[in-house]
């Protein structure tokens, strides 16, 4: 959106942010007022989000005050700028996300060299999706790197910093929802491990004690009356929006590879039912998903199990849950890349798939020379070797089947050969949507294909990740732990 009035896009946005936080009174960085237009931009994001604002604003201020004017920098850009904005994104990366990803490729058992570690990292790092959304939008990606950090003190038994950690994550972006119940239920199935009339207890008033206090540091300054609070809540939670909408592009249908908007092509489910309805529909199908995960993490809480839960959990939210942004499925990936040592074939083909699913947003970007090239590379890895039932996890699974199901043996030539027929898919599909005009009477032809097989593969993907957990065995190997 740069250069494009009114809004002018994302780098707008955060550079607007800076101009509010900078020059405004906390009681009104979340309330509409003469200065602050919250239809232009306005702060939709926690605290903490807010706080950083402010930091690059000082700094902003101290090398040009023009940057963050209020009122008169309205839609600025300049090269200088985008410069600094750029650089500001990079800093919380090196501060944050990639100590975070270094520290865990490094510490995992399975990662035995420095070169397997490397490897891993750089495969994480280099996830074409954060290279070309999160960071090509001036996105920072701290709320992932606060969260990356919390499964790392949580795979030391570190469990007040990892509480800590990810109550810093939620506090900066309130998407860190889809990854809080396997945090919560990891936590929780410890406690029960060690007794709640003991050890167990003490540990549960401690991580309690700490998420509060956690809690009521990020949010102090808007504790002076409720209203604040609730003022605050509404933008991090805009119910009155409906089930979806179409983010990013301005005409319908929604474009994106949750359920909602797949079975909105079918059924216009917006129109059949209020918003208040839709809230509860989601809620309870959201639920209903998770559910089985968190009853086996809770009963038989693993450092693995937790590992697979966020990838299921996070899926799930992004294909059954309310006011999904397309972009929301980089909360999927980042936990799967965390997997990617124990399951290559599978963490990669979900890579491709999740990058894939943002090609209308790419195409509109212009990046689609660097996604074809990223993704390239991505397939291009040697994981064909890694698909039999053992490699992707699924032994205990096969033979709990035993008897029932006999093709088993022709697995592997069963995976590779969807994983194949998928590649090419959305090749041809990425090229269609870039080369090819749609017909006249259907302009969106190719978006919607883009939200229907990538919806479709997610459904996968979901009930493949389910089946590990829940057939996941409590004294096999994969009760592995960061050594």
């Amino acid at each position: 959106g740069a250069g494009k009035p009114p809004l002018y896009g994302d780098y707008e946005a955060q550079r607007h942010w800076q101009e509010v936080t900078y020059n405004l009174p906390i009681r009104q960085w979340y309330f509409n007022t003469s200065d602050n237009n919250l239809l232009y931009w306005g702060l939709d994001y926690p605290p903490l989000t807010a706080y950083h604002s402010f930091l690059c604003a000082y700094i902003a201020k101290l090398i040009n005050p023009d940057w963050i004017a209020l009122h008169a920098s309205r839609g600025y850009e300049s090269q200088p700028h985008k410069l600094f904005m750029r650089t500001t994104v990079f800093v919380a990366d090196l501060l944050i996300y990639v100590p975070a990803v270094i520290l865990y490729c490094f510490s995992l058992k399975e990662t035995s060299t420095k070169k397997k570690a490397s490897i891993c990292a750089l495969c994480i790092l280099l996830y074409p999706g954060l290279i070309l959304i999160d960071h090509g939008h001036f996105q920072y990606p701290l709320s992932l790197g606060f969260a990356l950090w919390g499964v790392l003190y949580l795979s030391y038994d570190w469990d007040l910093l990892g509480s800590v950690a990810f109550c810093l994550a939620l506090n900066y972006k309130q998407m860190e929802l889809y990854h809080s119940l396997p945090f919560f239920c990891y936590l929780l199935g410890k406690c029960f491990k060690k007794g709640l009339k003991g050890k167990g207890l003490v540990l549960l008033t401690k991580i309690a004690g700490t998420v509060v206090v956690s809690f009521a540091v990020c949010w102090l300054p808007f504790c002076t009356d409720m209203e604040q609070i609730m003022q605050v809540l509404r933008r991090l939670f805009p119910i009155d929006r409906g089930l979806f909408e179409a983010c990013m592009f301005s005409s319908p249908p929604p474009r994106l590879a949750n359920i909602w908007c797949s079975l909105s092509v079918l059924i216009k489910i917006k129109n059949m039912v209020s918003p208040q309805t839709q809230l509860k529909l989601s809620f309870a199908v959201t639920f209903l998903s998770v559910l089985p995960t968190c009853i086996k993490l809770t009963v038989q809480p693993s450092l693995r199990g937790f590992k697979f839960a966020l990838v299921s959990c996070a899926l799930s939210f992004f294909l059954f849950s309310f006011q999904v942004h397309e972009k929301s499925i980089l909360l999927v990936s980042l936990p799967v890349c965390l997997i990617i040592n124990e399951i290559p074939f599978m963490a990669t083909w979900f890579s491709l798939v999740s990058t894939f699913s943002m090609l209308p947003l790419l195409l509109k970007d212009g990046l689609l020379l660097a996604y074809a090239f990223l993704s390239v590379c991505v397939a291009s890895f040697s994981i064909f070797e890694k698909t039999s039932a053992e490699d992707l996890q699924l032994k205990p699974f096969s033979l709990s089947l035993k008897g029932y199901v006999s093709g088993f043996k022709s697995f592997p030539k069963i995976v590779r050969s969807l994983f194949l027929l998928s590649v090419t898919l959305m090749g041809v599909l990425s090229l269609m949507s870039a080369a090819v005009h749609p017909p006249q009477r259907l302009p969106d032809l190719f978006p919607v294909s883009v939200s229907l097989i990538s919806c479709l593969h997610f459904l996968l993907f979901l009930v493949y990740f389910n089946v590990v957990v829940l057939w996941d065995s409590k004294n096999s190997r994969s009760q592995k732990k960061i050594s």
